[in-house]
């Protein structure tokens, strides 16, 4: 069958659309967690955020109207639009724009197989960035009068992490997901280690979210075997569960956030899923930083033997990797 060739601008009005559809599509579903703060609406895990971030690091710039269109429609469903709500959109669309070109200003790689590339995110990207649309959104809300002044800084705080914390629970979610690939020859128990990490996650966060005591601190055992086990494609999943379950145990008022006032319980979760995005993050990235390193040594090593063999051939010193005690090459 003959391919049908697109050219780059309908490519690219395809893209637009995608995102925008992606950005509306996850900030319905992040408006079902939403709480009120002050008598602002606010999410503590704001998705669209990381999607936006996210098609912006995968599909370059261009696909920047996607995002403000995706954000005028979430305003739009929520009520009426009035100039406010284009203030808003445009905060919304600014943050991860911002973002976007911090990390390529400081070299970010989507990998995010460096420690500097985690960190980058972290402090850069979600952080940093998403000052912007927490910023300009608050201050919207004091300018039309729904917000008063006096609770500027309450309702600043929980957009802002609320953002920040998008950022960070989807944004190596999204870009880790187009490397996972599947197992070429998978064996029989393969898939037992990641089943069970990812039930075990998922089982101890909603005990330690159900209970009155004090223990949100036992996830964070399951998030570091994941990240060191399987890096970032375990330790993104793992923090995603972790988040959403913390989410709809504090808005619910349960567990250890019974006996707290709205902010209070807002910044224990906040804390929880901060450090816990934070663990998983750098951890992974600290271990698949230290496996590069590693491959590039061995790289190095076999190609000075190779030269080694070739200046001094059937020298059996010039073998790499040595042999171990059976006579068989030692592999690392």
């Amino acid at each position: 069958m003959p391919q049908i060739q697109l050219r780059p601008s309908a490519v690219t009005g395809l893209r637009i659309l995608a995102v925008a559809a992606a950005y509306f599509l996850a900030g319905r579903i992040g408006l079902l967690q939403q709480v009120v703060v002050a008598g602002a609406k606010v999410t503590p895990l704001w998705p669209p955020t990381g999607i936006a971030v996210t098609s912006l690091l995968l599909l370059g710039l261009s696909v920047w109207p996607g995002i403000a269109i995706g954000a005028f429609l979430v305003i739009a469903s929520i009520g009426p639009v009035h100039p406010g709500s284009l203030a808003i959109t445009a905060g919304n669309t600014l943050a991860p724009i911002a973002s976007y070109l911090i990390l390529r200003r400081v070299d970010f790689r989507v990998e995010l197989d460096r420690l500097r590339d985690g960190v980058a995110l972290v402090f850069l990207g979600a952080l940093g960035g998403m000052l912007i649309s927490s910023t300009v959104g608050t201050l919207v809300l004091v300018w039309d009068g729904s917000l008063p002044l006096a609770s500027f800084w309450s309702t600043w705080s929980a957009w802002w992490t609320g953002d920040a914390m998008g950022v960070l629970v989807f944004t190596p979610l999204l870009l880790v997901l187009p490397t996972v690939r599947r197992p070429t020859d998978p064996g029989p128990f393969d898939w037992v280690e990641p089943t069970l990490l990812l039930a075990g996650t998922a089982t101890v966060a909603v005990l330690v979210t159900s209970i009155q005591l004090s223990l949100l601190f036992l996830v964070f055992p399951l998030l570091i075997w994941a990240a060191l086990r399987f890096q970032l494609p375990g330790a993104a999943p793992c923090v995603l569960l972790v988040s959403v379950i913390a989410v709809d145990a504090a808005r619910q008022h349960s567990g250890p956030f019974a006996h707290h006032g709205l902010v209070a319980a807002m910044v224990i979760l906040q804390a929880l899923n901060g450090c816990a995005a934070l663990t998983g993050l750098l951890l992974a990235a600290i271990i698949s930083e230290q496996k590069n390193t590693y491959a590039r040594i061995e790289q190095a090593c076999l190609g000075l033997a190779e030269v080694v063999a070739r200046l001094a051939p059937g020298d059996s010193a010039a073998q790499w990797p040595p042999p171990d005690e059976s006579g068989r090459p030692d592999q690392p």
